[in-house]
Order: structure tokens, then C-alpha cells, then sequence
């Protein structure tokens, strides 16, 4: 399930980033990290030129942006708390079933029975507890990953006011389909120092 959360990540991402960012965001403190980022950090070659093109690793901002690393470890520890509640129903449903046996020759069909059916149902309200808890969860995993889509595309756009990327790829583990990358093209560093600076001017608001 963590895996699949992390490759979600990592699709979301790459929306997020993958495309061509011409509009305007309004917001003061995003245009202000972003032209701090764009002053002297620009991609040319001796005669001026600005390559159209840019690219951005994604595993490297799962690791690094402390939002998503946050996000990630809380949704983790959500579907372990699911898991680990299920795994204590089912012990409890163990050691109901093993107290009953000790009983042994004198447990009567009808009681058998009885207990039998009184335990399918218990199991049957612990699956369906984890089936709606885990239900909750992937909607929480969504709503956060589309925040994370949004704030990437407000920094994007502001980031490429100034630089005029035409297209912004991307590049990461299970996403990489390019057979070369020219590392002075690679703009991961400034995302991820974007990105955590706008998080934490956000967060003070």
C-alpha cells in the first residue's frame, strides 16, 4: 500500500510539473521567492541563449520538500494504525476461537454453531471497519495530493515568469523516458528550495 501511495506521489508530481506554465499567480510571497530564485540563476550558454527546455526530479522532491516527506510519513502511519487494528481483531478472534476448544468433547453442535457464526460476523464488522478506514484514507492521500499538484503549478508558474521554459519535464524512478539529460538543464535544486521556502512562509500565515 506504501508503495502505491508513493508512486501516486510521484504521478501527481508528475502532472504537477509536466507541463507549459504561461499565467500568472497573484500571490506576493510565491512571486517573491521565486524572483529571489530567478536573480543570477539563469541557463545560457556564452552567447546568451536560453535553452526552452527544463527538467525536474521527482524522487528528489519526494525527499527533500519537507511537505511531501511530512504528508507521506502521516499517511504511512495512518495504514499502519489500519493494519495494526485489524491484526488485533483477528488475535482477538484467535483467542476466542482457541478458549472455546478448550472446552473439547463437551461443546455441543448448537453451541459450535452458535460460536461459529458469532465469530464470521465479528471478522466480517473488523474487514468492514478496515475497508472504510482505508477508504477515509485514500480520500485524505487525494486532497493531499492535490494540494501538492496546486502548490507546484503556483511556484512553477511564477518560477517561469522569468525564465520562459517552453516545456518543464520530468524525470524519476518508473517515470523516466528520457535517454539523455544535460544536467545544466536540470532545475530540481531551485523546485525544492522553492517549494520549502513557500511551504514555510504558508505555514505563518
Amino acid at each position: 500500500m506504501m508503495k502505491n501511495l508513493s508512486l501516486v506521489l510521484n504521478i501527481i508530481l508528475l502532472l504537477a510539473v509536466g507541463y507549459l506554465y504561461y499565467y500568472n499567480f497573484s500571490g506576493k510571497k510565491t512571486a517573491a521567492i521565486a524572483e529571489k530564485l530567478n536573480s543570477g540563476s539563469g541557463i545560457s550558454d556564452s552567447g546568451g541563449y536560453r535553452p526552452p527546455l527544463a527538467y525536474v526530479e521527482l524522487d528528489s522532491l519526494n525527499e527533500n520538500i519537507t511537505f511531501i516527506k511530512e504528508r507521506r510519513l502521516e499517511l504511512e502511519a495512518e495504514m499502519k494504525a489500519i493494519e495494526q487494528e485489524q491484526e488485533n481483531g483477528y488475535r482477538s478472534l484467535q483467542s476466542q476461537k482457541d478458549n472455546f476448544l478448550k472446552k473439547g468433547a463437551a461443546i455441543t453442535e448448537e453451541e459450535a454453531q452458535n460460536f461459529q457464526g458469532k465469530l464470521i460476523d465479528q471478522q466480517q464488522k473488523i474487514d468492514s471497519r478496515k475497508q472504510e478506514q482505508s477508504q477515509r484514507l485514500n480520500e485524505k492521500s487525494f486532497n493531499i495530493m492535490e494540494g501538492i499538484q496546486k502548490k507546484l503549478k503556483e511556484f512553477l508558474t511564477e518560477y517561469n515568469k522569468d525564465k520562459k521554459y517552453m516545456y518543464i519535464f520530468t524525470t524519476g524512478s518508473g517515470l523516466d523516458y528520457m535517454v539523455f539529460k544535460d544536467s545544466t538543464l536540470n532545475i530540481t535544486r531551485d523546485v525544492i528550495r522553492g517549494m520549502n521556502e513557500k511551504m514555510k512562509a504558508e505555514s505563518k500565515k
